[in-house]
């Protein structure tokens, strides 16, 4: 008994002298940053998170009086990028930049070299898609959501719909799409956003749920058909087009995807805190959410909290559809 009490006294005194010990440098570390660069990782040369990035870091270096630098590491479908995070240093001079992509690696692709919900702290849901649209060809018969999938439920109908590749988050929404509406369509992979939008164009498929912002010069110039649109609430810049809950497809609501940031786990508080403060007040400002909006994003700028809810909740999402789809990654 009196060992027990022998061993629980040293047990307290022990981690008493530890904190004390490193305590004032866990302190100095944070109190002290930044003092020197940090990278933002890009596992992409262009796109969403890129654009942000580069709208964003003149405001952020100025707000932590350090460079803020977009570092673009492209290369297996964002893995390499994403794992050079994943194993840098938690010292909060490295975070990646990321879209709902991220998740959607991980319920497509078995075996990844890093662990998305536990090497990841998400800081921030920065900003998302203006939502999607359904498009057609101006050929095509429907003239709205109902006879689009009366007519794909027909013996005959050969319908087919494009996404940007194989196991990205428009082919994900497509296939939920498939499984709310019950018409049968087939997917065809393209390499990009803007050639799986000109397939539509071209008449080369049937269909394609594309972002606002790749459709609005298609539909400016009546070169695609809206039918429906994923918003809660229909699009300013085309009030005529019905949302797919007024279409009668309830329950398909999204943004089309979003972008985040993220730390590597082991990233102290204080750092992560700092760092979301700031983004919150940048993401703020009338001039910075009006720029962003001009480039097809609209500013979400949720508390840590909220994204970390968010976040499991869309990674249960995407395993969900990906599983009952059957999808895998090339």
């Amino acid at each position: 008994m009196c060992l027990l009490k022998m061993h629980k006294k040293t047990l307290i005194y022990l981690s008493t002298l530890l904190f004390f010990i490193t305590g004032p440098l866990m302190a100095q570390t944070t109190n002290a940053w930044p003092n020197r660069p940090i990278r933002m990782v890009v596992p992409a040369l262009t796109g969403g998170p890129d654009t942000l990035m580069r709208v964003i870091n003149p405001y952020l270096s100025n707000a932590l009086g350090q460079a803020v630098i977009v570092d673009n590491k492209s290369g297996a479908s964002g893995i390499i990028g994403t794992d050079s995070v994943a194993k840098s240093a938690p010292d909060g001079y490295t975070f990646l930049v990321d879209s709902s992509g991220f998740l959607v690696k991980t319920a497509v692709i078995k075996k990844l070299p890093y662990n998305t919900e536990k090497d990841f702290i998400p800081i921030m849901n920065i900003a998302s898609n203006m939502g999607l649209m359904l498009i057609v060809h101006p050929s095509n018969p429907a003239k709205n959501l109902d006879e689009f999938i009366a007519n794909g439920k027909k013996p005959d109908a050969n319908y087919s719909y494009s996404s940007p590749g194989v196991g990205n988050t428009l082919h994900l929404l497509g296939e939920l799409f498939i499984t709310q509406s019950g018409v049968k369509m087939t997917h065809v992979p393209y390499k990009g956003g803007a050639p799986a939008a000109g397939a539509v164009v071209a008449n080369e498929v049937t269909t394609m749920l594309a972002p606002l912002q790749t459709t609005v010069g298609f539909l400016q110039a009546r070169k695609v058909r809206a039918l429906a649109y994923s918003l809660p609430q229909r699009s300013l810049a085309f009030p005529d087009v019905p949302t797919f809950k007024e279409a009668g497809l309830t329950d398909f609501v999204t943004e089309g995807g979003w972008f985040g940031i993220f730390a590597p786990a082991g990233t102290p508080a204080p750092i992560i805190n700092r760092l979301h403060a700031e983004l919150k007040k940048i993401l703020t400002m009338q001039e910075v959410k009006d720029k962003l909006y001009d480039l097809g994003f609209l500013v979400v700028a949720d508390s840590q909290e909220d994204f970390k809810m968010y976040f499991k909740s869309e990674l249960k999402r995407f395993n969900d559809i990906a599983k009952q789809s059957n999808i895998q990654a090339e």
